[in-house]
């Protein structure tokens, strides 16, 4: 899959870095792209959406804790569906999940577009479209052939996607307090439009959450499973629900829901307005606001790019996808065809299909894949000899992952759901025609094994906001050693 850093992850994972784990998966450029859309069909009351797809989110999650559990060390959706109820069921689970990451990353030209367009407003289609071309192709030659100087610049690109969001809290906060009636104005009415979309509004806000999965990471790497799974997702899922509510708060206090809502690059638009008392404090903060935005979005399409050819590699090596998926570049080693065919057809999409669209059908496709993964609790947890969670004595997590699945599929329009349902049924060819080949043993045994799913968890533990918490955990244990010496000198 590519150079990347040497993997010096602890063969058990602890609390502090399963928690970071799933804070690092989870949140990423969504929260760039994804604000508008509350305006658009609540107003300020698009807040408890918020709250209630993190909810959602929650209970899913824990699903995929107990499925881990049941079936360490292979994870995900695709296996856990193998698994419970043969080869076709893991197929359609493991389709619907590539397509479902494959439509995400038709979003993201998209959302580079709008951005760039925050600083070139009169950038003509024909333009839009060249920048497109332009993004994309970047995108697929640092999947290819860049992964080894994307890790060196890592921690600098980190930085430079959570400052403007931190930077952007933390003066918004400090402006609520002094312009408590300004607040108000902006917050009111809270629902203008009542809740009668409220389904959709959630639809869309959940694909913020996309990536709570962390199936990533097997239990057996994790120290104490049963405990510490279960409650890594709730802290995780709780810092995640804060952190999205925090941003969102300070973006309804600061600008009127009814120009939030007409945003196209709300993040920068609302850092303009908090700062539009001056003229070049306005330009500068919408300045840093709109490049984090840009390099959050290159930066999740970056690594959702990888992620997608990674599910098509296991998909390939299986026997179920076309075995190009599975050919490496001879020099870097990575899954170039299938980074450069999901690249196209991703960049297709994204000329033809609107952002809500797009994002709406990725989440249809991604609640089948969680609907699957918690209804195969029962006949995993039937099979499985290996000790589960202590939630996993319940049937009420995986009912409530399989309510919450439902849900949000019924939540979408009829439109949406034909589009997944068509994609899906356009894979079910592909199994039949792949389906007899021999799996790929020697790349199956390769791709599950031990080192390279640490190597994975690595990548994950590198994202947006976990790699602050980590250098976070490491500052406090240099403190501590400090003050420990300074006592014994003493």
């Amino acid at each position: 899959m590519g150079e990347t850093p040497k993997v010096k992850l602890r063969a058990q994972l602890t609390l502090f870095d399963a928690t970071n784990l799933v804070v690092g998966a989870t949140i990423g450029a969504d929260i760039y792209v994804i604000s508008s859309f509350g305006a658009q069909y609540l107003g300020p009351a698009s807040l408890i959406a918020w709250v209630a797809a993190g909810v959602i989110a929650i209970s899913i999650a824990l699903c995929f804790a107990l499925c881990e559990a049941l079936l360490p060390r292979t994870g995900g959706p695709y296996a856990y569906a193998k698994k419970a109820w043969g080869p076709f069921a893991g197929f359609v689970v493991g389709w619907s999940l590539w397509l479902a990451e494959w439509t995400s990353l038709a979003v993201f030209p998209i959302a580079f577009v709008r951005y760039v367009m925050f600083f070139l407003p009169g950038l003509d289609p024909t333009q839009q479209v060249a920048v497109k071309v332009l993004y994309v192709a970047f995108l697929v030659v640092t999947n290819v052939a860049g992964a080894k100087a994307a890790g060196r610049m890592n921690d600098v690109l980190t930085f430079i996607k959570i400052a403007p969001l931190i930077l952007f809290s933390g003066v918004g906060l400090i402006y609520m307090m002094s312009n408590p009636s300004t607040v108000v104005s902006n917050l009111s009415p809270f629902a203008p439009y009542g809740f009668a979309n409220a389904g959709a509004a959630l639809v869309l806000i959940f694909w913020a959450y996309a990536g709570f999965e962390i199936s990533s990471i097997p239990a057996a790497e994790v120290e104490h499973p049963r405990k510490t799974l279960p409650l890594a997702i709730m802290i995780g899922m709780f810092i995640v629900t804060v952190f999205y509510l925090v941003v969102n708060v300070v973006l309804f206090a600061v600008r009127p829901w009814y120009q939030l809502a007409g945003d196209t690059t709300p993040l920068a638009s609302a850092a303009s307005a908090l700062l539009g008392t001056n003229s070049g404090l306005a330009l500068l903060g919408g300045g840093i606001v709109g490049v984090g935005a840009l390099v959050s979005v290159a930066g999740a399409d970056e690594s959702g790019m990888l992620g997608t050819s990674r599910l098509g590699y296991a998909l390939a090596v299986d026997g179920l996808f076309p075995r190009f998926f599975a050919e490496l570049h001879p020099r870097y080693k990575t899954p170039y065809w299938g980074i450069i065919v999901q690249a196209v057809t991703a960049l297709a999409a994204s000329m033809v299909a609107d952002l809500s669209m797009l994002i709406s059908t990725s989440v249809f496709l991604l609640a089948i894949a969680y609907a699957a993964t918690s209804l195969s609790v029962f006949p995993l947890r039937k099979e499985s000899r290996t000790p589960e969670p202590n939630l996993a004595g319940s049937w009420l997590i995986p009912v409530l992952g399989l309510i919450s699945s439902l849900y949000l599929m019924t939540q979408c329009s009829v439109v949406q759901i034909t589009a997944g349902l068509v994609l899906i049924v356009i894979g079910i060819p592909i199994y039949f025609w792949y389906s007899p080949k021999k799996q790929m043993e020697e790349l199956r045994e390769a791709f599950l094994s031990r080192d390279s799913i640490l190597q994975r968890t690595y990548q994950q533990e590198q994202r947006f906001l976990a790699n602050v918490l980590r250098h976070v955990k490491r500052l406090y244990r240099r403190i501590t050693r400090k003050e420990q010496a300074w006592v014994v000198a003493e």
